[in-house]
């Protein structure tokens, strides 16, 4: 059982290194309106910049995972806080658009090594009995960090550009990775388990699989309502200003209240009903964001958000907990797999579709977007 002070100490390291990837890994989100008038993208194309991040990290994740449990939990996370926010700071730099989603994927490969690996790291050093309000605040450290990057690159792109809010960004992550580096404390000694026949038990267990279907379907929906955001509130007939529009962000909030309470949650009412709950409060929310009323529109972002990362932390805790001990690193990996194959794949469908309805287009000053009923750029627009 870990002492009160070193369990601390493990959550706040954690955290940091949930702020650090997540700003980094969703900081292009709120300036995609600007990437697509610079490099004259509709919004599916222009979505690419996070979706090939997400999934460089889906097919990273298994790999990585693989290798902590050969080189240990520790090395893989210090690796992937210090290697992602090194790319973060090179990631304005980019000539090209096609520079720029290179430099996303190697990123996304980067940031592929905390959130594959952390689980299985809580739980080892937590134990069971812990794993629950560990992985809940882990997540709040996750959805922290998501709100602060995309916060942060929203209010600095009009002033700095869309470049120079990446550097924000990547300036803010590389502190929150040093204060992972020296506060987070050692994991188990590797025991270089048999790799495959851990994969083979982690998709064995029915209990398993549904979480990965819950991390599949509700973090591929999640994202592309999000990445769809900034079309919908500067465009007709919402018409916000990026800055303006950026703080729905301020939803994240809320994910990183309900995802820390989510094992009280789960104590009181079982993670049955707790997750189940969670998913049909998301619809509810996804389902406001439909009328054209700036009101609802946001409340709607709200009660998604606070509701989505409920059933996330119960789902990742609830698959913490029944990883049989042999297999944690590939449970943990395979969730992420899961929750990152829908980040990408979703992401990039909703805003293609979105794009295409004949809704929105981007203006080539990126400042708005105006109505277009089934219009599409031509690629000979200068």
């Amino acid at each position: 059982m870990t002492s009160p002070a070193p369990a601390r100490r493990t959550k706040i390291a954690v955290a940091a290194a949930g702020i650090s990837s997540f700003a980094l890994l969703y900081a292009p989100q709120p300036v995609l309106p600007q990437i697509a008038a610079q490099y004259h993208l509709d919004p599916g194309g222009a979505a690419l910049t996070v979706s090939v991040a997400t999934g460089a990290l889906a097919l990273a994740v298994l790999p990585i995972a693989a290798l902590s449990e050969v080189v240990g939990r520790r090395p893989v996370i210090l690796t992937s806080v210090i290697a992602s926010a090194a790319l973060g700071l090179l990631l304005p730099l980019m000539p090209s658009y096609p520079a720029l989603l290179v430099l996303r994927a190697l990123q996304g490969v980067a940031i592929a090594g905390f959130p594959g690996v952390a689980a299985a790291y809580l739980a080892e050093r937590l134990g069971r009995a812990g794993v629950a309000a560990a992985v809940g605040a882990m997540i709040a450290g996750n959805t922290l960090g998501g709100m602060l990057g995309r916060l942060a690159s929203g209010f600095t792109a009009g002033p700095l550009g869309w470049r120079g809010a990446l550097y924000v960004v990547a300036a803010i992550s590389t502190i929150c990775s040093l204060v992972t580096v020296l506060a987070l404390p050692p994991s188990g000694r590797p025991r270089r388990k048999a790799v495959l026949a851990g994969l083979v038990t982690a998709l064995r267990q029915p209990v398993l699989l549904a979480q990965y279907a819950v991390a599949l379907l509700a973090m591929g929906s999640f994202v592309a309502l999000y990445n769809a955001a900034g079309f919908r509130l500067t465009g007709a007939p919402l018409g916000l200003s990026p800055a303006v529009a950026s703080l729905v962000f301020l939803a994240y909030a809320t994910g990183s209240v309900s995802s820390a309470a989510a094992g009280r949650l789960v104590a009181r009412v079982g993670r049955l009903r707790a997750l189940v709950g969670a998913l049909l409060l998301t619809i509810a929310g996804a389902a406001l964001t439909l009328p054209d009323s700036v009101p609802l529109v946001v409340a709607g972002f709200v009660v998604l958000t606070c509701a989505f990362f409920a059933a996330h932390a119960v789902a990742n805790g609830w698959a913490a907990a029944e990883a049989p001990e042999t297999a944690r690193g590939q449970v943990g990996g395979l969730y992420t797999l899961f929750y990152y194959f829908g980040s990408s794949i979703g992401g990039a469908a909703g805003a293609y579709v979105y794009g295409h309805a004949g809704l929105v287009v981007a203006d080539r000053r990126g400042h708005g977007l105006a109505p277009a009923r089934g219009l599409r750029r031509d690629a000979r627009d200068p």
